[in-house]
């Protein structure tokens, strides 16, 4: 990709990445929840067998690994690029609830997961690039600046 630095990269892979484990650990839960509620009183109802259930704890620790590399990119990334790439955890998870779950998804929720990656591809496409700054001076006139200068 022209224009992007090493660490952007990095930021990039650890934004996708966390998607795909936030996604998935949804899935993952939801299994989870099902077992939990097949020996015990269901969690919507006030139960805590899912506590017991080692398939709900691994979809939390998915989940927790995807907020760290979450966190992470922001390090390596500016949020321009990082944020809009939080949107396809949606979109696995909805595919993985079509296949894992055989949960059905109408032609809107299609359009909207298109729309969803249409929206990621073209905000870090076009990505500006992050200016190091160099002293805290420099921060605090960036801090301070008003908006009305082009």
């Amino acid at each position: 990709m022209m224009g992007f630095s090493n660490e952007n990269l990095i930021g990039l892979g650890l934004a996708l990445s966390s998607s795909g484990f936030i996604g998935a650990s949804f899935i993952i839960k939801k299994k989870g929840l099902w077992k939990a509620a097949s020996f015990g009183i269901r969690a919507g109802l006030g139960g805590y067998s899912y506590l017991l259930e080692p398939l709900w704890w691994l979809g939390l620790m998915m989940m927790v690994v995807g907020e760290i590399a979450n966190f992470v990119a922001y390090a390596f990334a500016p949020a321009v690029l990082v944020t809009p790439l939080g949107a396809l955890s949606i979109i696995v998870s909805a595919v993985l609830a079509h296949f894992i779950l055989n949960e059905r998804l109408n032609k809107l929720g299609v359009l909207g997961c298109l729309m969803c990656i249409v929206g990621s591809v073209i905000i870090v496409i076009h990505a500006p690039q992050e200016r190091p700054l160099t002293s805290v001076q420099e921060i605090w006139n960036m801090a301070t600046q008003t908006g009305d200068e082009y």
